[in-house]
């Protein structure tokens, strides 16, 4: 709603959007995909075959978790209709020599390798929060190896869904929520939104689809895009709590038309859900910087 209707929230009519708001294949509203193989280059190509039957010749597109890497697909598959790309959640090659290097070089000489003093304590110490990282994955190495085993529990459960799903709205928003006897769940949602959340995949049967969402990542070339260029303006918003922090400076290796890039101030994973006013108010800015590219070429 900030987004559609910027007036009642601090915005102008000047910043009003229309919306698409899609769900990947195989979670929530959309139908499971009924064959192997469906990854996010193949969510992306759903997406953009999507926006041509909307009618849609030119958009701006975002997101965050695999929103983030689908949309940068998306811009990478068909730069010509993307106008511009928002992510709330940066992604790195990791497996590449240049990143092990940066962030060795970076520990002892940061400026060396292009991290701010104020990106420095999101990066750093490293092993620390490598180790978080460890901890906070689990999840994902069982979804990406072998997602029907605890699919078919937690399809089987609401109990045992409701605390996988939870357990995560609890950490990703911060990770001191770890040692809350509750979780911290209730201080930045209510129980409505919660269930809802849990809801979602318990009545239409998908958490089993969305975790071999995972399975066919890492099965498929998606991975190889993260070591791709993006050519379209990019915008990006880093939360403090979000499970690891991309440096701007190593960004621009793979985006070298990053022209917006924010650290915020708070916030965690789910930066829609947690801080949509946050969020909002940087996607109007980079709209404005990119609309504003467009104009001085004519």
């Amino acid at each position: 709603p900030m987004l559609v209707d910027p007036t009642n929230y601090g915005g102008s009519e000047e910043d009003v959007f229309e919306v698409i708001a899609p769900s990947i294949p195989g979670y929530g509203f959309s139908e499971m995909p009924h064959k192997k193989g469906f990854d996010q280059i193949a969510a992306a190509q759903v997406f953009l075959k999507l926006m041509e039957r909307l009618g849609f010749e030119k958009y701006y597109v975002q997101g965050g978790d695999w929103g983030a890497i689908i949309t940068r697909i998306m811009a990478i598959l068909n730069p010509s209709v993307i106008k511009g790309l928002h992510v709330n959640m940066p992604s790195d090659e990791t497996d590449s020599l240049g990143y092990w290097l940066r962030v060795a070089v970076g520990s002892v000489f940061p400026s060396l390798v292009g991290v701010k003093p104020e990106e420095y304590d999101r990066v750093y110490p490293f092993g620390s929060k490598f180790l978080d990282l460890l901890q906070e994955t689990g999840y994902m190495h069982i979804q990406a190896t072998k997602p029907d085993t605890v699919g078919f529990a937690l399809t089987d459960s609401p109990v045992g869904l409701a605390a996988y799903i939870l357990e995560k709205f609890s950490i990703w928003t911060n990770p001191a929520n770890r040692d809350l006897a509750d979780g911290g769940l209730e201080k930045y949602y209510t129980k409505d939104e919660l269930l809802t959340s849990v809801m979602i995949y318990w009545l239409t049967g998908t958490v089993t689809s969305s975790m071999r969402f995972y399975k066919e990542c890492f099965a498929g070339r998606a991975m190889e895009t993260l070591s791709m260029t993006v050519t379209v303006p990019t915008g990006m918003a880093t939360f403090p709590h979000e499970l690891g922090h991309v440096p701007e400076a190593w960004c621009r290796s793979s985006h070298p038309n990053l022209i917006h890039y924010t650290l915020m101030p708070d916030g965690g994973h789910f930066a829609a859900f947690e801080k949509p006013a946050l969020l909002a108010e940087d996607i109007r800015p980079f709209v404005k910087k990119v609309e504003g590219l467009n104009s001085s070429k004519h």
